[in-house]
Order: structure tokens, then sequence, then C-alpha cells
């Protein structure tokens, strides 16, 4: 234990870490998630030509906002979703920019244009909850129905693939249970998602030196005299390097959620995921969807760590650890557009190079004669991988020290 609290605060001296970890925790948490509660994405608008003219009122805008929902609140009906569409019309002819923002106008106008097409004009120059006609829109679970069986389809998903979401999506309960989506929708289908690749580069900036660092501080020699094996001081450098993962995704983590609270509440928390995307096939709702995305960031961080820690052991320099490390994570995503689906889909395995959005979708792996849904891919994978990269880098480095 003495070791690792010395090698644990050995990395917490480095300067670079202390940046790295202040940078990651002002962009993320009070850029990413505080002023985009309080400012950029829920602040109330005079105009929607950017984010910055938002007003500064995020908080009690969206208490204007969960309050004005309520009226809409349980059975996602044909007569709630005219009803809403009619209210948005009326508000909407107002001109008055903060009449119409009040309403969940994102989220209506995905629904309509995904499950009524037939009814879109192209020559409208404005979307299209605001001239359609709200008698027009019945049918609604029919549609939602007969909407994810063409996209499956066209997604060239058939046979016992696509009876394999067809039967997920039976276990969704119907009618669907509306609830204010913005709120949910910014936490599970933004936030928590982008939160992947910025915590990967600071992670990196702290793990990549981890044991190439021994060279570059020229302490191999100082090492090599002690009473404790190299692999044992490994051993201990591995701790100190998941020790260091834990508790910057903790920091991250709990200041993210308690932000959530402070400005959402816990409203809204049964929600099912189909009000967020439509055409969702599993039957989970947001609070579900937020602990599995929060799940795969853990993985992929702890996984992460175990492959920079490879890293750091095959090179001697932290510079050239810290660029492949980094690399591991931006060449497949920059390659990943060039590849066929497949090689897409096994890219996204790496950590952080994939999307725990993925719970959205109906993407799906053919491994051994089983079709798996992919975010249990995208959960056990990286994990998998960092494991499996974690006795090589304590092989290699305790063989290239003895050198």
């Amino acid at each position: 234990m003495e070791l690792l609290r010395l090698e644990h605060k050995k990395l917490w001296h480095r300067r670079s870490v202390q940046t790295g970890v202040l940078l990651c925790f002002l962009y993320i948490i009070i850029f990413g998630d505080l002023l985009s509660y309080q400012w950029f994405t829920f602040g109330s608008a005079d105009d929607f030509t950017s984010s910055f003219g938002n007003h500064f009122d995020g908080y009690s805008n969206i208490r204007k906002k969960q309050e004005y929902a309520k009226q809409w609140e349980g059975d996602l009906t044909d007569e709630t979703l005219q009803a809403m569409v009619r209210d948005y019309q009326e508000r909407a002819g107002s001109n008055d920019i903060s009449e119409y923002e009040m309403t969940d106008w994102e989220a209506l106008n995905a629904w309509v244009q995904t499950l009524w097409p037939e009814l879109e004009e192209a020559d409208q120059p404005y979307i299209m909850i605001s001239y359609v006609d709200p008698s027009q829109l019945t049918g609604f679970e029919e549609r939602r129905e007969k909407a994810l069986d063409n996209f499956l389809d066209m997604n060239g998903q058939t046979g016992e693939e696509k009876e394999y979401f067809l039967n997920m999506y039976t276990k969704v309960d119907t009618p669907l249970q509306y609830r204010w989506t913005k709120g949910w929708t910014f936490v599970t289908a933004d936030f928590v998602s982008q939160c992947g690749v910025i915590l990967g580069i600071f992670l990196a900036i702290g793990i990549a030196p981890m044991f190439c660092g021994e060279w570059h501080d020229r302490t191999k020699a100082l090492i090599a005299t002690t009473k404790n094996g190299w692999k044992k001081i490994a051993g201990v450098k591995v701790m100190a390097a998941v020790l260091f993962t834990l508790e910057l995704y903790g920091i991250i983590t709990v200041s993210s959620v308690f932000l959530q609270i402070v400005f959402l509440g816990t409203e809204g928390w049964d929600m099912p995921i189909q009000c967020i995307k439509i055409l969702a096939a599993a039957p989970w709702n947001v609070l579900q969807a937020e602990i599995y995305e929060y799940i795969y960031l853990l993985l992929a961080a702890l996984g992460y760590t175990g492959i920079v820690l490879l890293c750091s052991a095959l090179t001697k320099s932290n510079y050239v650890s810290l660029l492949i490390s980094l690399a591991i994570i931006f060449v497949p995503m920059a390659a990943s557009q060039f590849l066929p689906l497949w090689g897409q889909r096994l890219l996204d395995l790496i950590p952080f190079v994939g999307s725990s959005t993925d719970i959205f979708r109906t993407n799906t792996y053919h491994l051994f004669g089983l079709r798996i849904w992919s975010p249990y891919l995208l959960i056990t994978v990286p994990i998998s991988l960092g494991l499996i990269s974690l006795p090589f880098a304590v092989h290699f480095w305790a063989k290239r020290a003895k050198i």
C-alpha cells in the first residue's frame, strides 16, 4: 500500500496531470454542462441565430418548460399529439419566439416528420409542425410500428434480425408516456456520449508517461536498486493508473449528475426512450439509458487505461506514448467513414471510438452464429481489450527495464 500511495502521489504531482484534470473539469463540467444548462442550450432565446444569444436564465427557463409540458404528461395518444401541435401553431402565430420556444417543438417535429412523411411539403420553408393539419395526425402507434418495420427493411435488416428487433419492440409499454423531452435528450443523446473522447484525451495525458516516464525522468537506475521486483513495481503502476482513471471518472460523473439534478430534477426518469428517438426498439426508460451510458463510459475508460499502459511500456518517450495513445482513438474515428459497415462496427469496439447512443439504434454484431445487439458488446469488448493489455504491459516493461 505504501508503494501505491507513493506512485499515486507521484502521478498527481506531475504538472501535466494537474493541468489536464483542471482543463477536463472546465471543458466538460463548466462549459459542457453548467453553461449548457444555464446558457447555451436551455437559456431563453430571442432568436435562433446563435446559442450565445441566449439569455443566462437556464434554470428558470427549464422550470417554465417543465411546467408547460405537465399539461400533456401521460399517455401519448393521437389526441394528445394533435393538441400539442395545435398549441404550437397558435403560439408560433404570434411571431414571439419566447411563446413557441416554450413548447417541445423539436421532439414534436421529429415525430411528425418520421411518422407522417406524406404530409411534408417540399416547398415549405418552415418546420413541418408549422403547417401540417393536426387533424391528419392519426394512428400514432400503428404508424410507429410500421415506420420501424420500414426502417429495418431500408437498413437491410430482414429475416431473423428484423424479427429480433420487432420482438424487442413488443416489450415497449404502450401507449408511450410523455414527459418533457429536451432535458433528457441533452443528457442521454448528447452530453454523456460526447464526454468519452474528451475523457480519453485527458486520461492519455495522465497515464501515457506511467512506464516510459522512468526513462524520461532518468529514474530507471534508481528503481533497479530497490528491494522490490520489476513486476511488483509495474503492478503498483497499473493500480495507480486505474485509481487515477476512477478518480477522474468520479469527478466528471458526480459533478455532472449533481448539476443534472439541480437543473433538471428527477422528473421524467420513467419516460421511454422512444420519446427521444421515435424508432428506438429497446424497452428502456431514460434513466436506464443514462445508467447504461455511464457504465459504458466507465468500462471504456478502464479499457483505454490498459491500452495506454501497454503503449507506455512499449516506448521510452512520453511524447511517443501520448501520440500513440491518442491515435488509438482518433485514427479509427477518422478512418471509419471510408470503411464498409462491417469495418465501422469493428472499430466501434475500440474504447471511446464507438458511442453509448447505440441504445437508440438497431445495430447488431454476428458472432459465432449469435446475433448480439451492439450495446452489449460496446461495454464488454473495450474493458476486455484493456484487461488483455495489462499483463503484456507489465511483461514488456519489466523485460525492457532489466536491459
